[in-house]
């Protein structure tokens, strides 16, 4: 039995990033070892890739987290962490992993993403800048949760001294030179160590046949063991051999429900079989058939049923609401191969006797292996696209588990578990929490660590101010989603889900207020266990939520229901994040898509021409000058339909600074006349003069340079009457300029 992944390793950032995990963890020393011989192996050209797969509840980040714990040291540079999927399958593209990896890495911002921009490919501004940050460092990154190949290929650096360690449930297939090591269960010493641990006493002890057979029920898998662990823990008086029978009829049961007619998940075991018990083989989730002998460990169900509510991949319509596009990655198939080992780190033969507990590591081919490609194209080959989230069925010993845990639960942490769906990201402390199901603050602490205590939600690293943060298992939230629906009343969900964007307002205004107290009074103050209570707080809290804050704002305004309050977050959020000074261009953009999704829903034009001008002046700060000037013509439609012309001439302005950097000065010249005309009849005398110096560029740049003298005098005319001497400086600068080459003969 060893330390958890929260052993300290001094001198090596990013580790707290790392997920909290159990504070023990058993066994995997062969898996441990396979990952470490990986590792060592010589890299030339790119970032080598480290593989862990498993099925859900197989412990993979768990064992991520530690291996990434005992290699820090050879990583000076720091450790980075990120999920590439949340637990309701969203797939995050990987054009949005490199902006968060690059915040870690403490580099500056990148480009905006472009509407309608393939985010997955390795020319994406923020792919790119990961991979020149990464140039010459010792860094180590652990990718969470991959879906698919076309999410981990656009990270990887052309720098060997980097690692990549990739946990995914599904066949990672399409990147050279990957040797999965993939999860099975627990060996049965491993198995009867962790119940024993979690169950306390001499249960488990005094009944190693009863753990025996608890651990064959849950096939060895250290996320069911837990659940199960936490059930004897509530219900003393039971024998270990009462669980193990209890596990059997709770995934007989679910295999009934599963297979009855009309609920599209399929048959499972037959009665009286344990999914995932005594089959003598097991996939990765997921897994694609291949030639040759299989690559897998010998311990789990050879097929499994799809999910009954398998999530949605996102939301149709022009701009996803939650702002994660489908990606568009490839990925080829896999290369054959393996080794395998058992719990102690002894070879096994390949085709060898069923074993519990081996690891399976893939190795090369034999015979003469070329050299690392050097065209990053061949790093990937052709393949399908993303693929699905890998589903757990209803007859799986983990759901069975959970069954019967949940059963014990008192009503208030049931329904706080339940509620915790809602939150963005399935991610809470107890400032989201109490609010979601309206309680005081010290009371939902209490919850959630309880919940965590049985092994229901997962722990996160803490808030900037030290508050425990919790996460939703992935593998649990379909199953809690259908209780939610089965169990609490729309009206609640939906007050629910009210409570919490009402509770992120108040926060995020008291945040802009203790970062610009001259910026207006801030909310009635919260309750203290809520409070922030200093300007360095209050930045961190915002940066350290900003996921946080955005996909509760994405999540309210797709279900179209909740407006108002989003609004007012979107609307806080913009007034907040620039004070922060770390405000990136690809949130400030969001929001402003997320505005204009609003404001053309509701009908309201003005505000729907506001947005595309943020849109617009974001897209020209990037340099994209063809999609800025796009958002400035929407705009000015809408605009002329609100009837409001500031904001028309304020479009016409920006289109024609977009036609004037893409060297159309003929359209420039057009645009600046148009706008010219507006701030004219408005009485705009400032405006009117720079617009006219801008028609004076125009001009020269067609070789007008009569027109362009013109402009430049009325120009000159307009700021001697406003006074403005230095304006008269600039433009009577620009005219000597245009003298002095018309004389040189120009």
């Amino acid at each position: 039995m060893e330390a958890g992944p929260g052993a300290p390793v001094e001198g090596v950032p990013g580790l707290d990033r790392l997920p909290a995990g159990p504070a023990l963890l058993v066994g995997r020393r062969a898996e441990l070892a396979a990952l470490r011989a990986a590792a060592a192996r010589p890299a030339e050209g790119r970032s080598p890739v480290l593989v862990l797969a498993g099925r859900p509840g197989s412990g993979r980040t768990t064992l991520a987290a530690r291996f990434a714990v005992t290699v820090a040291p050879d990583f000076p540079d720091g450790v980075l962490f990120a999920r590439l999927s949340a637990p309701d399958g969203g797939r995050v593209p990987p054009a949005r992993t490199a902006r968060r990896l690059l915040e870690q890495l403490g580099a500056d911002g990148v480009g905006v993403p472009l509407p309608g921009a393939v985010e997955d490919g390795r020319d994406e501004p923020a792919c790119v800048a990961l991979r020149e940050a990464l140039a010459g460092r010792k860094v180590l990154l652990v990718l969470d949760d991959v879906r698919d190949a076309g999410q981990v290929w656009p990270l990887l650096a052309d720098e060997p001294g980097c690692l990549v360690l990739a946990t995914t449930a599904g066949p990672l297939t399409g990147i050279e030179d990957i040797d999965p090591v993939i999860l099975g269960g627990l060996d049965r010493q491993a198995s009867g160590e962790l119940l024993g641990d979690l169950v306390g006493g001499t249960r488990i002890s005094c009944d190693p046949v009863g753990g025996a057979d608890l651990a064959e029920a849950c096939a060895s898998r250290p996320a069911a063991l837990r659940l199960m662990a936490g059930w004897l823990r509530s219900n003393p008086e039971l024998a270990v051999t009462d669980a193990a029978r209890e596990l059997a009829r709770a995934v007989r049961e679910a295999d009934g429900k599963a297979a009855g007619p009309g609920t599209g998940t399929g048959p499972g075991p037959g009665p009286g079989t344990v999914a995932g018990a005594g089959t003598g083989t097991e996939q990765v989730a997921g897994q694609v058939p291949r030639k040759g002998p299989a690559a897998g460990v010998k311990d789990g169900p050879a097929k499994e049923a799809p999910a009954e509510d398998a999530p949605a991949e996102g939301k149709d319509g022009r701009r996803p609401a939650d702002g994660a596009r489908a990606g568009r990655g490839r990925r080829p198939a896999a290369k054959a191969g393996k080794q395998t080992a058992d719990g102690g780190g002894k070879p096994v033969a390949a085709g060898g006797p069923p074993t519990v507990g081996t690891a399976t590591v893939g190795t090369p081919a034999a015979g003469p292996k070329a050299g690392p490609p050097t065209d990053p194209a061949a790093w990937v080959k052709p393949g399908p696209g993303p693929a699905e989230p890998v589903p757990v069925p209803d007859n799986d010993p983990l759901i069975g588990a959970f069954t019967l845990l949940y059963g014990t639960l008192p009503p208030a942490q049931a329904r706080l578990l339940r509620a915790l769906t809602l939150a963005p990201a399935q991610t809470a402390d107890l400032r989201t929490a109490s609010a979601l199901v309206g309680c005081p603050a010290p009371e939902a602490a209490t919850m959630l660590a309880a919940l965590a205590e049985r092994e229901l939600l997962g722990e996160e690293a803490p808030a900037a101010d030290g508050t425990p943060r919790y996460r939703v298992p992935g593998r649990l939230y379909p199953r809690l989603v259908r209780l939610r629906e089965r169990e609490d009343r729309p009206a609640e969900i939906e007050l629910a889900r009210a409570r919490l964007l009402e509770r992120l307002v108040r926060l995020t205004e008291a945040a802009r207020a203790l970062l610009d107290p001259a910026g207006g009074a801030g909310p009635e103050p919260l309750p203290g266990p809520l409070r922030l209570r200093s300007a360095d707080q209050a930045r961190q809290w915002l940066l350290g939520e900003r996921d946080v804050l955005l996909g509760a704002v994405a999540d309210a305004i797709g279900q179209g229901d909740l407006d108002g309050s989003a609004g007012r977050l979107v609307t806080a959020l913009l007034r907040s994040l620039p004070l922060t000074g770390a405000a990136a261009p690809a949130d400030l953009y969001q929001l402003h898509e997320l505005v204009l999704t609003v404001a053309e829903r509701h009908g309201k034009p003005r505000r729907a021409a506001a947005a595309l001008l943020n849109l617009g002046d974001l897209q020209a700060a990037a340099g994209s000058w063809e999609q800025a000037a796009g958002h400035y013509r929407a705009a000015l439609e809408h605009a002329r339909s609100a009837d409001d012309e500031p904001l028309c001439a304020r479009a016409l302005e920006g289109a024609a600074g977009c036609h004037r950097a893409l060297g159309d000065a003929v359209r420039a010249a057009d645009w600046y006349g148009r706008a010219l005309g507006l701030r004219q009849s408005m009485g705009d005398h400032a405006a009117e003069a720079r617009l006219l110096a801008r028609v004076a560029e125009a001009h020269t740049a067609q070789r007008r340079f009569d027109e362009a003298e013109r402009e430049y005098r009325a120009s000159l005319s307009v700021l001697r009457r406003l006074g403005d001497e230095r304006g008269q400086q600039a433009v009577g600068a620009a005219l000597a300029e245009l003298r002095e080459r018309l004389d040189a003969g120009w």
